[in-house]
């Protein structure tokens, strides 16, 4: 860190959400946007020059050896994150790797292993444990309210037209089914013994667009997995995201799909984003600030983040890939508890 205590952040891929997190970390108090790296020259220059960032690089390598820069967002494809993410942590940044860590459970391990021996700090963005609407409902079943947890269900759903766009980079149920399944996890504060699942694949991509995933936990409760990116095009919202909790003692009904403000003009009715990264007057606010907040904070404290642990992040992959190969097989897959 700098000696005015001042996050000088990198940001590693320059994609729409890449941009996103340049555009939230440059707009927080006590960070520095100092480096920005991507293959793609143009977008390099153009989002550079946009925030004023004056080092750039196209090569992951020479913004890890950079010594001005103290910690790394990364926001690249799936399939790339071990390798920047490792490399990340060997240099000794603090590294904020955006969710899945990784395609499948070896990835993961790798990343871990790597987060376990870096001296830098280390957090998957899992953005859902920041919403205030699930923290409050994981509050209550902390509280005891709801009693013991023995049915979740949770959907997820978005248009065809967003499915189109991200298809051919990761499935609706890697993509999008993950969130639903680490809250769940979270909730429950169980691990998964076995999944049944079923895809489905209307689209022209190489990914299917829909699951419906059933998995068993290891204190008896099913929790239930829907994620579909084959909404109409001329659906309102931006996604559908709704989840029931039962418990021995109550219920708990999470909607994260309302926006809380519909705009209706000549073009239609939209229910723009208020609540994840909304832009206000120029601003970037929202749910991802709050999380990147807390690991910068972390960052400058020196403490390691609980919100989510490597472990949990590399659980909730390890139970996705689990459902895709029932769904490849018709089979109830097992999973095995690491020894």
């Amino acid at each position: 860190m700098s000696e005015t205590n001042v996050v000088r952040w990198g940001v590693i891929g320059l994609g729409w959400f890449g941009e996103i997190h340049v555009d939230t970390l440059a707009g927080m108090p006590a960070v520095e946007v100092a480096a920005v790296c991507t293959r793609r020259p143009d977008r390099l220059a153009e989002v550079a020059d946009r925030y004023g960032v004056p080092a750039r690089y196209t090569d992951y390598r020479e913004i890890l050896a950079d010594g001005r820069v103290d910690a790394v967002s990364i926001t690249t494809h799936i399939h790339d994150h071990r390798e920047i993410a490792v490399a990340a942590l060997e240099a000794g940044k603090h590294v904020f790797l955006e969710k899945p860590m990784g395609p499948n459970k070896e990835d993961c391990d790798r990343i871990v292993e790597a987060a376990r021996h870096s001296r830098g700090i280390f957090m998957v963005g899992h953005i859902c444990r920041f919403d205030p609407r699930v923290a409050l409902a994981k509050e209550a079943i902390d509280q005891g309210r709801v009693g013991k947890i023995f049915s979740m269900h949770a959907r997820r759903n978005l248009s065809a037209a967003i499915g189109e766009a991200n298809l051919d980079k990761i499935s609706a149920l890697m993509g999008d089914g993950i969130h639903d399944a680490d809250l769940m996890l979270w909730f429950a504060q169980a691990r998964p013994v076995s999944v049944y699942c079923q895809q489905v694949h209307p689209g022209p991509c190489r990914y299917p667009d829909a699951a419906w995933a059933m998995i068993r936990l290891d204190n008896d409760a099913v929790m239930v997995v829907e994620s579909i990116w084959r909404l109409p095009n001329t659906t309102p919202y931006q996604i559908d995201a709704r989840m029931e909790i039962i418990g021995s003692e109550g219920a708990i009904y999470v909607n994260c799909g309302e926006a809380g403000l519909e705009i209706h003009d000549q073009k239609g009715i939209t229910l723009p984003d208020t609540m994840y990264w909304p832009q206000v007057f120029g601003n970037r606010f929202g749910i991802l600030r709050s999380e990147l907040r807390y690991f910068t904070d972390c960052v400058a404290e020196g403490r390691r983040p609980d919100r989510i642990t490597p472990e949990e992040s590399r659980m909730v992959v390890e139970l996705i890939n689990a459902a895709e190969e029932s769904s490849r097989t018709g089979k109830v897959v097992e999973i095995t508890k690491d020894k």
